[in-house]
């Protein structure tokens, strides 16, 4: 009886912990990001320009719309010469934002909601209208090697004064500039008023390690580093090779110079451990998630070292959909896309999926509005995270006429919230970028009142990723064809859900039977705007019919294993307890 006992403890133990093994995915791996441009999304006091309270009276909008966590562009001090990538203090709130009590009463109300907040970080260059870069080029010695000077070059044939080097920068011209007041050039791989910090000088990387332990005192969850792989470059300062682009443009050169230097990586690695040993002590996860526009190769080792022993971002920026999720993109190609992060992806991290940035072309104007729902259902429905632009949730487009200090302003343009003055944004008739003019038919209030919206498609993608399956499902996927891209999310004891996207600019019917275990009859759960199919309407497996640019997601009624495991639970429970 003894040895019984022994075993029928150690079986239920067994049932109640596959019960409860679904439960180990800390948030991030599963979360719904929402990135805010704060200048851009809304106007509290009339200005013409967002800020920190605008969002905050939004808070209640974002919880609504199912998101787990909002990262903002820097609202640090700034005289915006890159709209705050730009930093001349990183201690401080741009003025035309708000204050740092308006920040922490930001915080604080995102909290409530159930809303993690994270910050824009820039670290590899500030502005050259901080301190630090002021006290630098005026010879104080504690802040001298803040950042990267060079003595000039004499052309050995007319004596005149050259770079240090050929390197070039991101957005054109030498990436050196002669300071008059310090005699020597400083290195800016972005404009001449960014110039890079110098993570060589050691009092340097420990500013800058304090700086994210003093906002995480703030109550930020989290920090996406910016720009992160141009943060060393090659102490010998040899010149770059020839590169494969035309001449004027950044890859008129090879920058193995000054990119992807393996001394970044050793920085995030002690960042993560960092968040991570000042999470345990406030009992919560702080995420990293990094921006590199780098090969694969170097990418995956933002998540960790080679031998796996070091830890890094939790999540890089995987920006395949924006390159390869084209109007004309099909099945094959699309499936392609994603099997290449995936595939290089070390095993149990978590992919980061994005369709949109404060630098990247609106998903309508880029790919065409016909596809903003089906890359919505796409992004929301992908294992992992999925991080949506704002406005993407209504179609928003670019507006080429909005340009007016960058060539990213078009899709930078305020949010459009009602059919008002200035879209809701404001009470000023003039906002700091021009509205686009279809705010009146295109807003979230007529999408609120309409039957069927992109809005409410994004919620309801959003609602459903709380399902286990979508949380914790293995993830299958296949093209059907050439033009149709599915896959399966399953996980046992739970239903099987099955996303179907039509790639083609004509209807087409496939067979989903390739997909083992489905049933006969599947039922929609969520059906993009103006679908031929409608949620709770069941759908032959043999006989999946979409429209043109179409998706749909399905789900299948595999069995009642849940159920039957939970109730050998309990009836063993209670055996245990007669026994004992």
């Amino acid at each position: 009886m003894k040895f019984f006992r022994t075993w029928l403890t150690v079986v239920v133990a067994v049932c109640v912990g596959q019960l409860q093994a679904v439960d180990e995915k800390d948030w991030y791996k599963y979360a719904t990001f929402y990135q805010i441009y704060p200048r851009s999304f809304q106007d509290s006091d009339g200005d013409g320009i967002g800020d920190l309270k605008g969002i905050t009276s939004r808070v209640e909008y974002l919880a609504g719309l199912g998101i787990d966590a909002t990262w903002l562009s820097p609202p640090f001090v700034s005289p915006l010469a890159d709209f705050g990538y730009d930093v001349a203090d990183f201690y401080n709130i741009q003025p035309e934002y708000g204050t740092m009590a308006d920040m922490e009463e930001l915080i604080a109300e995102a909290h409530r909601h159930g809303i993690k907040l994270m910050l824009d970080f820039i670290p590899n260059h500030s502005s050259d209208e901080h301190d630090w870069f002021v006290k630098s080029a005026t010879g104080d010695a504690q802040y001298r090697d803040y950042y990267v000077w060079r003595p000039a070059k004499v052309n050995g044939v007319t004596g005149a004064r050259e770079p240090p080097n050929n390197w070039i920068s991101v957005f054109g011209g030498p990436a050196w500039t002669f300071d008059e007041r310090r005699g020597e050039y400083y290195l800016h791989q972005f404009t001449k008023k960014q110039p890079d910090l110098n993570y060589r000088h050691p009092a340097l990387l420990a500013e800058m390690t304090r700086m994210l332990e003093f906002w995480l005192e703030k109550g930020v969850d989290g920090f996406r580093l910016d720009a992160i792989n141009h943060m060393f470059e090659d102490p010998e300062f040899r010149d770059e090779p020839a590169g494969w682009g035309d001449p004027g443009t950044y890859d008129e050169l090879d920058h193995i110079y000054t990119k992807d230097n393996p001394d970044t990586y050793t920085v995030v690695y002690d960042w993560r451990k960092l968040c991570e040993e000042y999470g345990q002590r406030v009992g919560k996860t702080v995420i990293i998630m990094t921006e590199a526009y780098a090969s694969i190769e170097n990418t995956m080792l933002y998540y960790e070292d080679a031998s796996g022993t070091r830890q890094g971002a939790h999540m890089p920026f995987n920006f395949q959909l924006i390159y390869d999720f084209q109007h004309d993109q099909n099945a094959i190609g699309l499936k392609s896309s994603i099997d290449w992060w995936l595939n290089h992806m070390p095993a149990r991290h978590t992919p980061s999926w994005v369709a949109g940035s404060h630098d990247h072309s609106r998903v309508a104007s880029r790919v065409g509005l016909e596809h903003v729902d089906q890359v919505l259902t796409l992004l929301h429905t992908l294992p992992g995270t999925s991080i949506t632009y704002y406005g993407e949730e209504i179609g928003m487009f670019d507006f080429k006429e909005a340009e007016t200090y960058d060539n990213r302003d078009p899709n930078r343009t305020p949010m459009q919230w009602d059919n008002s003055v200035s879209a809701g944004f404001s009470t000023n008739r003039t906002t700091w970028l021009r509205l686009h003019p279809d705010y009146p038919t295109r807003n979230v209030a007529m999408q609120e009142a309409a039957d069927q919206s992109t809005l409410k498609h994004f919620r309801a993608l959003t609602a459903i990723r709380r399902r286990p399956t979508l949380m914790h499902g293995e993830f299958v996927h296949r093209t059907v064809g050439r033009d149709v891209y599915a896959f399966s999310r399953e996980l046992h004891g739970e239903d099987t859900l099955v996303t179907v996207l039509n790639m083609a600019d004509a209807t087409r019917t496939v067979d989903l039977g390739d997909f083992v275990n489905l049933p006969e009859r599947l039922t929609v759960l969520v059906a993009q705007p103006n679908s031929n199919y409608h949620a709770g309407e069941e759908v032959d497996r043999a006989q999946v019919t979409l429209l043109k640019h179409h998706s749909v997601v399905l789900r299948a009624v595999i069995s009642g294993a849940a159920t039957v495991r939970l109730s050998m639970v309990v009836a063993l429970l209670a055996v245990v307890k007669y026994l004992f």
